[in-house]
């Protein structure tokens, strides 16, 4: 069984999440995509995030429709902060994993400070580490050091991210076709993002 975990804060999910893990199973077999809701990032200690129990429950219901879509609750159970490194080893002895069958997303703009990450060498053995294009980061962007230790995702570059919808919805602007309905109900009925 090959499995690929997407971390992330998730605040909200969105189409662009939903697209970039089905063109991972596409393009690299893979069985299961774990998304992996931080309860703290590391690098983003400085901003706000939505309550986990908000972020949990609009990740729930923007996977219900698909199938190999889970989520694991691993880095919530652990609670303070939580380095990928920690997360991958545990998932692979979860599962019973070798390399091969663990596969690791991140975006282009986060290799370029994957040496900031707690012991990015060992990320780069213990898995492989598929990096998904982002609008602005083009992959002739990956360091020369990472180049023929990651895959690349061929993946539509989305212009969307969280924080963005997250100031349209204080703005009152529309972000129908960024989210999932079942989402946008969610945040409609709990009233978040507001100010």
């Amino acid at each position: 069984m090959n499995i690929c975990l997407y971390g992330g804060t998730f605040d909200p999910p969105h189409n662009g999440h939903l697209e970039i893990a089905g063109q991972c199973r596409r393009q690299f077999n893979i069985d299961r995509v774990y998304f992996i809701p931080a309860f703290l990032a590391p690098h983003k200690t400085d901003v706000t995030i939505t309550a986990v129990s908000h972020r949990l429950a609009m990740l729930k219901s923007a996977l219900q429709p698909y199938s190999g879509f889970n989520i694991s609750e691993i880095e919530i159970k652990r609670q303070g902060i939580s380095y990928s490194i920690d997360t991958i080893l545990a998932m692979k002895h979860e599962f019973r994993l070798n390399r091969k069958e663990i596969f690791f997303l991140i975006g282009t703009d986060s290799l370029k400070e994957f040496d900031t990450w707690r012991e990015p060498q060992r990320i780069l053995n213990e898995c492989q580490v598929i990096v998904a294009g982002r609008p602005g980061y083009s992959t002739d962007s990956i360091p020369e050091k990472y180049r023929k230790k990651v895959l690349v995702l061929s993946n539509p570059l989305m212009d969307i991210s969280s924080t963005d919808i997250r100031q349209k919805i204080r703005l009152k602007q529309p972000v129908d076709d960024l989210l999932p309905r079942q989402v946008l109900d969610y945040i409609a009925r709990n009233k978040l993002y507001h100010i």
